[in-house]
C-alpha cells in the first residue's frame, strides 16, 4: 500500500504544521496552565476550514476525507493534545452522527454551522455505569404529545460546556424490546435548553484546555424530530462513530508520540554535558531511535486503518490495532521524552511535561487498551 500523501494532502499538512507553530504553540503553555478554553485559537481553526474537512461542500465543508482530518489531527498534537482533541470531538464526534445518520433537513440546519466552527458539538454515550456496556444506560426518553422527555445524566463529555456548544446528541432508552432488552436511540439536544445542564468541569491530570463536563438532564423537552437515526440504532449508530473515532484518536496519539521526539532530538542537539551534545551519547541515541520506531509504527497502522475505512471494507480490526499501538507509542514517548529532559522535562512550561500529563488518557479514552484488545481478539474469532 503506498503511504504517499497527495500534493494537496502535503499541502494540508504544511499549512497546519505552520498555524500549530504561529499560532497554536504561543499559547498553548498559558492555556494549561489556566486551564482555559482556547476560543481564539478555535475561532482561527474554523477559518482555515479545519472543522469542515471531512464533510462535503454542499454542507459548508471542506470535500475532504477522515484521512484529510487525521492528516491536520496529527500535526496539532504534536503541540498541544487540547486542541486536536477538541477538533477531533467536534468532527468525529459531534458533527459526524448528523452527517452520517441525519435527515437532510437536519443536515441542512446543522451541517453549515457546526462545519464551520460556529458551534462545536458534542457526543453523549458515557455514563457513570455504561459506555461500552449499552445494557448499563440509564438515561431515558420518553415520546410524549409529539416532544421527547429526557432523564438522566453523562459524564466525561468532550465540548459539552463550552459558550459555542450548539449540539449534544445523546443516548437514551426509548422502549423495551421483546425479551426485555433496552431499546437506545439517539437524540439531538440544542444547547441552552431548559433542563440541560453541563455541570461544573473536571479538574483534570491532562488535556486542561480541552473542555469537558459532566451532563445532567432534568424534564428536558425536545421535538419528536429530534431523533437521530432509526428509532432503537442508536447504540448501534455510536458504535460505528467509535470505530471511526478510533483512527482519529491513533492520529492525535501519533502526534503526540512524534511530538515528543521532535522536542527531545532538539533538545539533545542543545543540551551539553561533560563537553558535548547529550544527542552524542549512545544511551540517549538508542532511546531517540526507539522513540522515533514507535511514531512511525503509529503513523503506519493509523494510515492503514484508515486507507481500509475509506475503500468501504470492514476495519474494526485495524482501527482497534491503530488506537492501541498508537496511544502506547505516545504513552512510551513521553516517559522517554521526559527522561531525556532530566529535571526540565518535569517542568509544566515544556511541551514534554503536557504530553507525559496528556498522554495516560489516550489509552482510556473512546476504549481503553483493554477494550482493543477484546475487539481484535473477537475480530480473530475468538
Amino acid at each position: 500500500m503506498d503511504m504517499t500523501l497527495t500534493p494537496e494532502q502535503e499541502e494540508l499538512r504544511s499549512t497546519v504544521r505552520r498555524f500549530t507553530r504561529e499560532v497554536v504553540r504561543p499559547v498553548s503553555q498559558h492555556h494549561d496552565e489556566t486551564k482555559t478554553f482556547p476560543y481564539d485559537v478555535v475561532k482561527q481553526m474554523g477559518e482555515l476550514g479545519l472543522f469542515g474537512l471531512p464533510f462535503p461542500e454542499e454542507y459548508g465543508g471542506m470535500g475532504g476525507d477522515y484521512f484529510t482530518l487525521c492528516i491536520a489531527l496529527e500535526e496539532l498534537a504534536k503541540v498541544d493534545q487540547s486542541v486536536a482533541m477538541t477538533l477531533e470531538a467536534g468532527c468525529s464526534l459531534g458533527t459526524m452522527p448528523v452527517h452520517l445518520f441525519g435527515t437532510e433537513e437536519q443536515k441542512q440546519e446543522w451541517l453549515p454551522r457546526l462545519t464551520s466552527g460556529e458551534i462545536l458539538g458534542a457526543f453523549g454515550l458515557t455514563e457513570p455505569e455504561a459506555g461500552s456496556d449499552a445494557g448499563g444506560t440509564k438515561t431515558t426518553a420518553v415520546l410524549e404529545d409529539g416532544m421527547w422527555r429526557i432523564n438522566g445524566s453523562k459524564q466525561f463529555i468532550t465540548n459539552s460546556g463550552t459558550d459555542i456548544t450548539g449540539l449534544v446528541t445523546v443516548t437514551a432508552v426509548t422502549g423495551v424490546r421483546d425479551g426485555g432488552k433496552k431499546e437506545i436511540s439517539a437524540i439531538m439536544i440544542p444547547t441552552p435548553t431548559e433542563g440541560f445542564t453541563a455541570e461544573p468541569a473536571y479538574n483534570k491530570v491532562g488535556w486542561n484546555a480541552s473542555d469537558t463536563h459532566p451532563l445532567s438532564m432534568d424534564d428536558v423537552m425536545v421535538p419528536e424530530e429530534n431523533l437521530l437515526g432509526e428509532r432503537g440504532r442508536g447504540y448501534a449508530q455510536f458504535l460505528r462513530i467509535l470505530d471511526e473515532g478510533r483512527i482519529a484518536i491513533a492520529a492525535v496519539a501519533t502526534g503526540a508520540a512524534q511530538g515528543c521526539v521532535d522536542e527531545s532530538v532538539q533538545y539533545a542537539r542543545e543540551r551539553k554535558s561533560m563537553g558535548q551534545p547529550i544527542g552524542k551519547y549512545q544511551a540517549i541515541e538508542f532511546k531517540l531511535a526507539r522513540m522515533e520506531a514507535r511514531a512511525w509504527t503509529a503513523r503506519q497502522a493509523y494510515y492503514a486503518a484508515a486507507a481500509k475505512m475509506l475503500s468501504g471494507k470492514p476495519f474494526k480490526k485495524e482501527a482497534s490495532i491503530a488506537k492501541m499501538i498508537a496511544s502506547e507509542a505516545a504513552m512510551d514517548n513521553a516517559r522517554d521524552a521526559t527522561q531525556i529532559h532530566g529535571g526540565y522535562g518535569f517542568m509544566n512550561e515544556y511541551v514534554v511535561a503536557r504530553h507525559y500529563r496528556d498522554s495516560k488518557i489516550l489509552e482510556i479514552g473512546e476504549g481503553t487498551t483493554e477494550v482493543q484488545l477484546m475487539l481484535i481478539a473477537r475480530q480473530l474469532g475468538l
